[in-house]
């Protein structure tokens, strides 16, 4: 077993070759044998009884939510959409005195690096994959398949494989049942098929890896499986891999669990019994844009990869170091507060607050073949590594604490307040810019402002001027800093933030347009 940990610090490969490469080679950046593993807090959340043993891990920066089910009584357990930083299961498991037997997942995901490999191969245990799967769309990784009916058992615990196509064509809901209750299933862990509010959207294949036509198919798909599902005991739990927050639908809740009545009473989705027209037309329509790393999530999900068990040691990067990466066009990321970076940053480079958007935004703004540098408080990155490797972004060169020991020039950010923001309004001379969502700003905004929305800035860059003032806003100022970067960084000069945003704007009691 040792010997098997210390070839993963190394970076093993799940039967492929390394993905990315860096473009310069990174000073120590390597995992450290003796390094001890660090708990990291995560949302925890026990519903126990019995031999039972359920718990709920949801991961905030990603609105994401795994399992472990176990059974005290033969002591085993298994790890249902494991996240990447795999120490939260060892340790879950280590507690409880538990020994992961398998892990699985309900789909393939888009919107973070499944951990189930990591989990399997430090485990030992069997790696449980949905073999209910598209000829051009399957798992090409070693694994068991279980399909529709199928059965996974831990005593008197069982879990049963229910095929619910539409959000992927191999989605499945495992059906839970502890047979000293019932034999009926008490609970449902529904993945992306059934949310608290609102059910998966079936577009994703289509939008994020170019599977054209497949988002019809899936609706219809996901239509037949709700009608299913719905035949099953109306006291059945709902218990669902994601939460509001999440990209994978449009209207998530944010309860952490939910019953087939509820659902049946309140969830839109439920309302279209003999309408699969209407339904397909409903679950289609304002469906939010998918971010740009979800393409790659998609793939890398099925494909042989690269595996890390344990959290990266990060370098902290020397004077000269640091000098080295800027002179090599590695991108910086500042993730300090934006009354931080409004004071003083190092000039092109990009604002990243690294806050619990920080990786949804770094997936959305930047690629997995370059490296970049990240300036962070030392005691932050442990948190920021966990957040990005949970999308597989491992390309990080290092960090810098410190930038006043950089001996480069810092630059300070234009700030404009609301006096002057309404001063510049309606002017044809000033081109002021709203960043937040297409929804967000038809929900209402600020008369005479016009939207960009932030992950479309670069794409839209000919539709800033480049010759009057520029001033950038959103809802509360963390996104319009972001913006004021990336313009910066595409040659936009006469630029200005308002950082009071929407939030300010409605506190004083100014009125917004639809």
């Amino acid at each position: 077993m040792e010997s098997r940990r210390n070839f993963l610090r190394t970076g093993a490969l799940f039967g492929a070759a390394c993905l990315t490469s860096p473009l310069i080679a990174s000073p120590l950046v390597s995992l450290d044998p003796r390094q001890k593993e660090t708990e990291h807090p995560n949302n925890i959340d026990h519903y126990s009884e019995g031999n039972l043993f359920f718990l709920r891990v949801f991961d905030p920066t990603l609105a994401q939510t795994s399992y472990v089910v176990g059974n005290r009584q033969s002591n085993e357990a298994i790890v249902i959409d494991p996240k990447r930083d795999i120490d939260t299961y060892l340790k879950i498991a280590e507690d409880n005195n538990l020994k992961i037997t398998r892990v699985t997942e309900t789909h393939i995901h888009a919107d973070y690096l499944s951990g189930a490999p990591e989990l399997a191969f430090a485990t030992g245990a069997k790696l449980i994959l949905s073999g209910e799967t598209d000829p051009n769309w399957k798992y090409e990784i070693p694994h068991n398949a279980i399909k529709d009916g199928d059965k996974i058992a831990m005593g008197n615990i069982i879990l049963e494989a229910m095929h619910t196509p539409g959000h992927t064509p191999e989605s499945l809901t495992y059906l839970l049942t502890d047979l000293s209750v019932s034999n009926k299933p008490q609970k449902a862990l529904t993945g992306d098929f059934i949310f608290v509010g609102d059910v998966g959207r079936p577009d994703l294949l289509e939008k994020v890896a170019g599977q054209v036509g497949s988002q019809d198919t899936g609706a219809k798909q996901l239509y037949a499986s709700i009608q299913r599902f719905s035949k099953l005991p109306d006291d059945l739990e709902i218990w669902p891999a994601h939460g509001a927050g999440s990209f994978c639908g449009k209207s998530l809740s944010d309860e952490p669990h939910s019953t087939l009545k509820h659902e049946k009473l309140t969830s839109k989705a439920f309302q279209f019994a003999n309408d699969e027209k209407g339904f397909v037309k409903y679950i289609l329509d304002g469906q939010p844009e998918p971010p740009k790393y979800f393409a790659t999530m998609k793939q890398w999900n099925r494909i042989p990869r690269p595996l890390l068990v344990e959290v990266p040691k990060r370098h902290k990067l020397s004077t000269s170091d640091f000098l080295t990466a800027q002179k090599n066009g590695l991108t910086i990321v500042d993730t300090r507060k934006l009354e931080t970076v409004a004071k003083g940053h190092i000039p092109n480079s990009l604002h990243i607050e690294g806050n619990k958007s920080f990786s949804t935004f770094m997936g959305w703004l930047l690629n997995y073949q370059t490296q970049y540098v990240l300036i962070a408080d030392e005691s932050e990155m442990e948190d920021l590594t966990r957040k990005l490797m949970r999308i597989g972004m491992d390309n990080i060169y290092g960090f810098v604490i410190s930038l006043n020991k950089m001996n480069v020039a810092l630059e300070k950010s234009d700030l404009v307040n609301i006096g002057e923001l309404k001063k510049y309004l309606n002017k044809k001379d000033v081109q002021i810019i709203d960043v937040r969502t297409e929804s967000e700003y038809d929900n209402g905004h600020i008369k005479g402002v016009e939207n960009i929305v932030l992950t479309t800035l670069e794409k839209n860059i000919q539709k800033i001027s480049k010759d009057k003032p520029v001033i950038v806003h959103c809802q509360s100022g963390v996104r319009a800093a972001m913006a004021y970067s990336i313009l910066k960084r595409n040659g936009i000069k006469n630029l200005s933030l308002y950082l009071g945003g929407i939030n300010e704007w409605t506190e004083q009691n100014n009125e917004l347009t639809r």
